[in-house]
């Protein structure tokens, strides 16, 4: 284990405080000042941390320190029994984008049953994607379309968006499925793809209202 100095002692103890602007500013501190011996205290608070804005700083402070330290204790973390430690582990990963991680960005994962873990797979998994396994990962991406409230599927169709025209062929297998919402989504997506700029709530509206006429009624 790295051992802390006693700055970084006293971050501790300011991560653990009951006020959010604390922590938030211990958070800023641990990135300002980057020490290695840190590294397993600001995972351990990424996996409990209530507020948005202080998880984002602790993985901006992880990100600070070398990836050869961070990138194995957050594949370890990926294993948590605990969806807000896979969540953050998932989105730190994102950020640091060290492609030996991909392999740990597993189906499991990317089909989590928890939202906001799935969310932040997704993420991880475009930016980590090897060349040549960009339609591999669009067609397990694609496989979810339909999933969700109207912040998972646009996360989940931004998602497949990054991926480019790959995604195509698997956009339009699920414009076929039996599923109305899967098809709609599908289009959404595949709207989304041509025109980046396009609101996602008029998208899912069309698509659903092409659905419902047909597609030569609708066209």
């Amino acid at each position: 284990m790295v051992p802390i100095n006693p700055t970084s002692t006293r971050l501790l103890d300011a991560l653990r405080a009951d006020n959010s602007s604390v922590r938030l500013k211990a958070a800023l501190a641990a990135g300002t000042q980057p020490d290695p011996g840190l590294v397993d205290a600001l995972l351990a608070r990424c996996a409990v941390e209530p507020d948005f804005f202080v998880r984002d700083m602790l993985t901006w402070a992880l990100t600070r320190l070398p990836a050869e330290l961070t990138v194995p204790r957050l594949l370890a973390e990926l294993r948590s029994e605990r969806a807000q430690a896979r969540s953050q582990a998932l989105h730190t990963l994102s950020k640091i984008g060290d492609r030996t991680a991909w392999p740990a960005i597993t189906r499991s994962l990317l089909h989590d049953a928890d939202d906001e873990v799935a969310r932040s797979a997704w993420r991880a998994a475009v930016v980590l994607v090897p060349a040549g396994e960009e339609k591999e990962l669009a067609t397990q991406l694609a496989a979810q379309l339909g999933r969700g409230d109207r912040a998972v599927r646009l996360s989940l169709s931004r998602a497949l968006v990054a991926l480019g025209d790959v995604i195509e062929p698997a956009l339009r297998e699920a414009m076929t499925n039996a599923d109305p919402e899967v098809r709609a989504h599908a289009r959404a997506t595949r709207r989304l793809l041509q025109d980046p700029d396009a609101g996602f709530d008029l998208d899912v509206d069309e698509a659903k209202r092409i659905v419902a006429l047909g597609p030569e009624r609708g066209a």
